[in-house]
């Protein structure tokens, strides 16, 4: 990741990568240290506590920032004005509710993967120190993306990297533009199993594409 972003690797091999990232869980992150004047690929916590908070317990339930109301809120509009990072994945998971009841699980990758729009920032109390992110979300982009879930994390192209990390000048429309409209057409949706619903459920079988019956499905190629 550090050769692909041109970033300094402050990871240095002290994280695994895993098939099943839930909130609360350290993934790497890509920003840009105004210290080191440079990006850096490092770890943070997935759920963003905000410098305010008093209790880091409230980053439990804020892994997700809003593309509309980011520029707003009162936990996320400091770290948008001037922390915002770049998430790189494989791809992620979302939840598809079924006529009959239930839940059933698809994972939406690409060759190559994909890089959300994120925020991170510090938490700081005494001997505590986190950092600490969030992933942005907006509508889902196409039909079929939206038939197994309303929402979807804001995933970014190549050219809004530097725009985004703050390396170029952008306005607040041109950051929350949303994604490409080519971004469907690279997509594969694939229905996957549900053990991936229990964060200490590890491998690769996660994202092995399974033939469950559900009944008649109205997703396209699915």
């Amino acid at each position: 990741m550090a050769a692909l972003f041109d970033a300094a690797d402050l990871i240095a091999g002290a994280w695994d990568p895993r098939y099943n990232i839930a909130p609360t869980t350290p993934a790497p992150v890509v920003r840009r240290s105004k210290s080191r004047d440079e990006r850096v690929v490092e770890l943070a916590r997935w759920g963003l506590v905000p410098p305010w908070a008093s209790d880091p317990g409230v980053g439990n339930r804020m892994f997700n920032a809003r593309i509309e109301t980011v520029s707003t809120s009162r936990a996320y509009k400091r770290p948008f004005a001037s922390r915002r990072a770049l998430v790189p994945a494989d791809g992620w998971y979302e939840w598809r509710k079924l006529p009959g009841g239930g839940k059933q699980p698809y994972f939406f990758t690409r060759p190559g993967g994909v890089v959300f729009a994120g925020l991170w920032d510090t938490w700081n109390r005494g001997d505590v120190n986190l950092m600490t992110f969030t992933v942005l979300t907006c509508p889902a982009v196409d039909e079929a993306m939206a038939t197994v879930h309303d929402r979807m994390p804001y995933v970014l192209p190549p050219e809004r990297f530097a725009a985004w990390l703050g390396e170029e000048d952008a306005d607040e429309g041109e950051l929350l533009a949303g994604p490409a409209p080519s971004l469907p057409d690279d997509l594969e949706i694939r229905k996957v199993g549900r053990s991936v619903g229990r964060a200490d459920n590890e491998g690769s079988e996660l994202v092995r594409p399974v033939d469950v019956e559900e009944g008649p499905t109205t997703i396209p190629g699915l």
